[in-house]
């Protein structure tokens, strides 16, 4: 019978990577927006929950059937008589109320071992309400029943008509045990939070001040800011007007940071903002900032790659100048790769005299603000 609970177990544990994947970046987006930093536990609490989540899915779906045209559940696909599972468990077993020797038989009683499985599933997941999210036992109650209850409604309905006929029976004994699992994970985690660091104070015990902006975080802000100013630049290329990369980008990357204060929409939703060491950057430097990084050398990739005007330079000379573009895009790829492991700073940054700093939420701003005058701005 255990052997039945590995075969999805080992699937959810091949699946992880992938939905840890299609998982980090809204992570990293939520938990920059939030807190302003990423915490290692806090982190690995909710990657573990994704990881508990995937097999839970997997252990309460899997296996499906060979086949989409199945056929009903013998003897019917509803079971709406509350604790049924108990007589079950009688009618099985040799179980005799006056002899206490019969008690032991319960234990071996297959609805026994379906009920347990049924509670522990859901015991983690009341842990990680009480302890992480810090619910209370209501909405633990609440969140606990509403979960298994979707986990029923998807395999009666053949996950919303995948399969012709549902594949396991909706049981209502299912959504008592679950529920009563989630509870019980809940009053776990109150008593051993005592030994666990608080999650509502990670942050008092972190050194917000020696935080720096990490090429990750920068990484992040340069996709989600792509995202907007490409489409941008296509849509405007469809009009007559000029040069509309080139416009594009003043706009989006001159402009929109000299208003906002040095952020682009990317750079907003990660919490960070570009500065110069005198405080809001002049228009000048964010020119030598973006010039640098999106027009000099991308610029040069353009043209000298683009067919229409390779046609009008010389074969020689268009050859030597590609030789070129070349040599300098390779240079920029170590002097970026070494900057990433040595931690320094690009070197636009310093002919711009210019640097990426933290916004930090409100809540930490104010609490750091007489320990760190760079956490105050």
């Amino acid at each position: 019978m255990f052997e039945s609970y590995l075969f999805p177990i080992s699937y959810a544990f091949m699946s992880f990577p992938v939905a840890a994947l299609l998982f980090t970046l809204p992570f990293l987006i939520i938990q920059y927006r939030r807190y302003g930093y990423i915490h290692k536990l806090r982190a690995l609490i909710l990657y573990l929950l994704l990881l508990y989540l995937i097999n839970v899915f997997y252990l309460i779906m899997l296996p499906f059937p060979a086949t989409r045209h199945n056929l009903p559940p013998a003897g019917g696909s509803l079971q709406l008589v509350p604790l049924q599972f108990i007589g079950e468990i009688l009618h099985s077993s040799r179980f005799t109320a006056d002899d206490p020797s019969t008690y032991i038989t319960l234990l071996s009683e297959p609805p026994f071992y379906q009920a347990v499985f049924n509670v522990l599933l859901m015991v983690p997941f009341g842990m990680f309400l009480g302890y992480y999210f810090r619910t209370r036992w209501v909405v633990c109650i609440l969140l606990s029943f509403c979960l298994s209850l979707l986990f029923e409604i998807t395999q009666i309905t053949g996950i919303y008509g995948f399969f012709d006929h549902p594949y396991r029976v909706f049981d209502v004994d299912d959504l008592i045990t679950n529920t009563l699992g989630g509870i019980a994970g809940y009053r776990i985690a109150l008593w051993i939070s005592a030994a666990l660091p608080r999650i509502e104070q990670l942050d008092a015990n972190e050194d917000l001040s020696a935080k720096r902006v990490t090429y990750t975080r920068r990484g992040i802000a340069c996709i989600l800011d792509a995202c907007v100013w490409l489409p941008a630049s296509g849509l405007l290329s469809l009009s007559p007007v000029p040069y509309p990369v080139w416009i594009t980008q003043a706009v989006y990357f001159l402009l929109l940071p000299r208003l906002t204060g040095g952020k682009t929409p990317g750079k907003w939703l990660v919490r960070i903002r570009v500065q110069s060491k005198s405080g809001r950057p002049k228009l000048w430097r964010l020119a030598v900032r973006y010039g640098l990084l999106y027009a000099v050398l991308p610029g040069m990739n353009i043209l000298l790659f683009d067919s229409a005007y390779a046609e009008t330079m010389n074969p020689e000379l268009a050859a030597s100048a590609r030789g070129v573009v070349l040599l300098a895009d390779l240079l920029f790829l170590i002097h970026t790769v070494i900057s990433i492991f040595r931690k320094k700073e690009l070197f636009y940054e310093r002919l711009s005299g210019t640097r990426n700093l933290i916004t930090w939420p409100e809540k930490l701003r104010q609490a750091a603000a007489d320990e760190s005058p760079q956490i105050a701005q």
